[in-house]
């Protein structure tokens, strides 16, 4: 009896589906969690996957994708020191608020006029203004995101972040910023803090601590921002009072997670484990997201998605740049 790939998760699926794809699919899963593949690499593959093969476990992959998120973003906790986000986070509050406020600001206003959903807005503004995969993951379960929102997201926030490690250190050399602006330039103006160090290492090793730091800081208001975006989310679409605020179980577990391995020295030694496997987890993910896709979602959501997040790259690129040369952020 032959065995239909439709049905190899148990479930059916009125999706065409190649035989391949019941062995590119956990191939595909399993490469994710290897340490050297790049979030990026792993959502291209699984939506590759899904277009031009089709996903045999469509409903598996979209439980796991939503189980394993909040999971992942409560183990990259452990990468957060609370206590150099405090002296960090303290000296740069004003900019660092500032910055955010502008940020969904100035997204809200071009999705409205670019027509682009609110809840992917909210997405593509988190991500642009504190770091980004790890803003998003969070961000989407408190707002509900849908998986198609997400991946529209990340796409457009790795692309950016391949543009940064490209253009940046260019930029930096041709404006002649010194290693501790280059730095700060880094850490307030590309996305995922992985880019962030990789761009900032070729200035040196002052402007690689610098960002690194400061984008520690920035990583922490994923808890705030994710809170303000899950109570906005419930009250558009009314599902709770006014007065109310749930708080997400995976912010409340990537607050304790930093405060666990911030506070109890013994315990630092795991912390970059720990980190390395919510990363990991992150990574495959993507790959479950990027599986769950198919031509008509990608279709219906367009490139606006995209164009909304170069546009609100820009203006935190030339605005950050701006506030460091004269000298309003130090």
């Amino acid at each position: 009896m032959s065995l239909d790939p439709r049905t190899l998760c148990g479930v059916a699926s009125d999706r065409p589906v190649h035989p391949a794809a019941r062995w590119l699919l956990p191939l595909g899963a399993t490469a994710s969690l290897l340490p050297w593949t790049p979030p990026w690499a792993a959502l291209v593959a699984g939506t590759a996957i899904a277009l031009t093969l089709g996903n045999p476990c469509a409903v598996a992959t979209a439980r796991l994708a939503k189980q394993l998120l909040p999971l992942a973003v409560v183990g990259l906790g452990a990468g957060v020191n609370l206590a150099v986000v405090a002296r960090v986070g303290l000296q740069g509050l004003g900019y660092t608020l500032a910055g955010l406020l502008l940020t969904f600001a100035l997204g809200a206003w071009l999705a409205r006029r670019m027509g682009v959903t609110p809840r992917l807005a909210a997405l593509v503004c988190a991500g642009t203004g504190i770091c980004g995969g790890s803003a998003i993951a969070a961000a989407a379960p408190a707002l509900g995101a849908k998986d198609e929102e997400i991946s529209a997201a990340l796409a457009t926030v790795f692309t950016l972040n391949a543009v940064a490690l490209l253009i940046f250190p260019l930029l930096g050399h041709g404006l002649g910023l010194d290693q501790h602006q280059f730095g700060l330039w880094c850490a307030l103006a590309i996305h995922d803090t992985s880019s962030v160090t990789g761009a900032a290492l070729t200035h040196g090793a002052v402007a690689l601590a610098t960002a690194t730091t400061v984008k520690l800081a920035r990583a922490l208001w994923i808890v705030p921002v994710a809170l303000v975006l899950g109570a906005w989310a419930a009250r558009r679409d009314g599902t709770t009072h006014r007065t109310s605020l749930r708080v997400p179980w995976f912010i409340g577990g990537f607050l304790a997670l930093s405060a666990l391995f911030t506070f109890a020295p013994a315990l630092q030694p795991g912390a970059p484990w720990v980190a390395a496997l919510a990363r990991a987890l992150l990574t495959l993910t993507l790959f479950f997201i990027g599986a769950g896709l198919d031509r008509a979602t990608l279709a219906a959501v367009g490139l606006r998605p995209f164009l909304l997040g170069v546009l609100l790259w820009v203006a935190v690129l030339a605005g950050s740049l701006g506030g460091i040369l004269a000298g309003w952020i130090r």
